[in-house]
């Protein structure tokens, strides 16, 4: 059962929180979550480690609880990657075959992609991703899969996410420190989309939007295949910080104030509804409106809202999206987030749970939003971010075993023991003997 349902770590290191979950997939093709546990981080910002130390301890506290409740030892992760030092750009690369007569093959395909982890990017970052969009085989455009077509040039457009490396660099230490080696470092935006999109999201178009608490992430899907990713400097996290200011409390209880009785939504709040705080020492309870703590969730929302609907207008893809916008991570537990992100852009919008391929779990946490990067790193060595992926290794599979069966070993002949064998063999070797009596030099 082991080897044939292997198990699987994803390590989200957000900026509020390190979140470890051990999963694997049963025989229903479902994702059996067999542990999942969070720490609190404050080595992070935005996204970018800039405290080792402490956040290799909430690394080391998130997956000893998870590997508890899991009964594993955990050593291999996946690790989520967001912050502000990623960008990511569009590229095109070609290839000029030998033998334009012949298919063109998977591992023509895989070189090409292979090749364009050599494009140059700005000094001091490094390649993380290398996504194909669409192919282009001689003159014939907009080719989704190239592969068993004929022709003398394949050329195709990619879209290329890269980063920091001091931010890759950070991350890597932390985990090494904590004890751990990294199987993979995944875009955080992918990771959600693998846990909370089915193929016909993707298909009719969709922008994953992934409010954390130090970055909001955008991941742009279309026809099966993203299209475009962003990360805004915004997340949770300055909400936060504006009820802190703006009401005067203290940052544990602006943060309470935001998860407990946030509306994004003001005119959608009761402005008969007060909460009552504790005051500092020697003063009596603070009284705050929900109407007021509204309004100000609501301004720093706006912002956000606009830089998320700017970059989905930059991808080209605003028209063409029929599913609109699914929000995901913490921010998305703000009540009527999804209403004002569709007055201010004018998209449907829905709240992404991570559900779509969960198994029945003892845990309730892995249905939440905020899990769904933690869910995603888990899914991305279980299942492919693309499609077309699947069909090259169905291929891989077919040209294996017809390789085996060609090179399979065949059964000795047995001797020839008939009159006319004998004979033969006895012709050949007076002839053989012969021939070296006439040529003794040979």
């Amino acid at each position: 059962m082991q080897e044939e349902f292997p198990i699987i770590a994803g390590l989200d290191i957000g900026s509020t929180k390190v979140c470890c979950v051990v999963g694997r997939m049963n025989e229903y093709d479902r994702l059996e979550v067999l542990g999942i546990a969070s720490a609190p981080c404050e080595g992070v910002s935005k996204g970018m480690v800039f405290n080792i130390e402490k956040t290799t301890e909430a690394i080391e506290q998130a997956v000893a609880k998870a590997s508890d409740l899991a009964d594993i030892n955990v050593r291999v992760v996946n690790v989520g990657l967001a912050g502000v030092y990623i960008r990511s750009c569009h590229q095109s690369g070609s290839h000029t075959r030998l033998h334009p007569d012949e298919e063109i093959s998977v591992d023509e395909v895989r070189r090409l992609t292979a090749d364009m982890y050599r494009t140059v990017v700005p000094h001091g970052n490094k390649i993380i991703h290398v996504i194909p969009k669409d192919y282009t085989v001689d003159f014939e455009a907009g080719i989704k899969d190239p592969v068993g077509m004929i022709g003398a040039r394949l050329e195709a457009n990619f879209h290329i996410v890269y980063s920091h490396e001091n931010a890759i660099n950070s991350i890597t230490k932390a985990v090494k420190k904590a004890g751990l080696e990294i199987d993979k470092i995944m875009l955080a935006p992918l990771a959600s989309s693998l846990s909370i999109l089915t193929k016909e999201e993707k298909e009719a178009g969709v922008a994953v939007v992934d409010i954390g608490g130090g970055t909001t992430d955008i991941a742009v899907f279309y026809d099966g295949l993203l299209r475009h990713t962003a990360v805004i400097p915004f997340g949770g996290n300055v909400i936060t910080a504006d009820i802190r200011h703006g009401l005067s409390v203290l940052q544990v209880q602006a943060e309470q104030l935001k998860t407990r009785f946030g509306v994004a939504l003001a005119e959608e709040a009761n402005p008969a509804h007060v909460v009552a705080i504790p005051g500092l020492k020697g003063r009596g309870p603070k009284e705050i409106s929900v109407r007021n703590l509204a309004h100000i969730i609501e301004a720093r929302m706006q912002e956000v809202i606009e830089l998320v609907h700017t970059e989905i207008m930059a991808s080209g893809y605003e028209d063409r999206l029929s599913d609109g916008i699914i929000i995901t991570g913490g921010g998305a537990l703000l009540q009527k987030v999804d209403a004002l992100f569709e007055f201010n852009t004018g998209l449907t919008c829905r709240i992404g749970y991570p559900n779509e391929y969960l198994a029945m779990t003892r845990f309730e946490q892995t249905k939440s939003p905020i899990n769904a990067t933690g869910l995603g790193l888990v899914l991305s060595s279980l299942t492919n971010l693309d499609d077309r992926e699947v069909r090259y290794r169905k291929l891989d599979a077919k040209s294996m075993l017809r390789k085996n069966t060609n090179t399979r070993a065949t059964p000795e002949e047995k001797p020839r023991t008939g009159l006319f064998s004998r004979l033969l063999s006895r012709t050949t070797n007076f002839l053989a003997d012969d021939i070296d009596e006439r040529n003794p030099g040979f």
